[in-house]
């Protein structure tokens, strides 16, 4: 039987994700399936621990989800406003603002969390 144990160091990182290897194709329901969703909740909670990702700039965030749904800046309009406030605030011109950010959490399921940062200036963008 594998033993699962918290992971507290690299050492204990690295052979849980030579665990995870052996685990990878077992069936969900099955003794090492349920092994596998430990580990994986596991493995999870340290690399958010130790490694913690960098939420993304908004307005790269929402040029991104843009690109996802097919949609243009015409299709902006309803949620940022006019065409020249979406293209200022496409081109990081113009802040968001709070309404802004709540349609375009509402309307496009870009988390609030990301929409609240502080967006970059256009040289760090390019």
């Amino acid at each position: 039987m594998i033993e699962l144990k918290p992971i507290r160091t690299e050492a204990d990182y690295e052979e849980a994700m030579a665990l995870l290897g052996t685990l990878w194709d077992a069936e969900s329901g099955t003794p090492e399936g349920d092994r596998l969703d430990v580990l994986a909740t596991l493995i999870e909670a340290y690399e958010s621990a130790n490694y913690p990702v960098d939420l993304p700039d908004p307005i790269d965030a929402i040029l991104f989800r843009m690109e996802q749904q097919g949609l243009s800046r015409k299709d902006m309009e309803p949620i940022l406003g006019s065409r020249g406030r979406v293209a200022e605030i496409l081109n990081r011109k113009r802040p968001l603002s709070l309404e802004m950010i709540r349609r375009l959490h509402s309307e496009l399921g870009i988390p609030a969390e990301v929409l609240i940062q502080p967006v970059r200036s256009q040289k760090d963008a390019a």
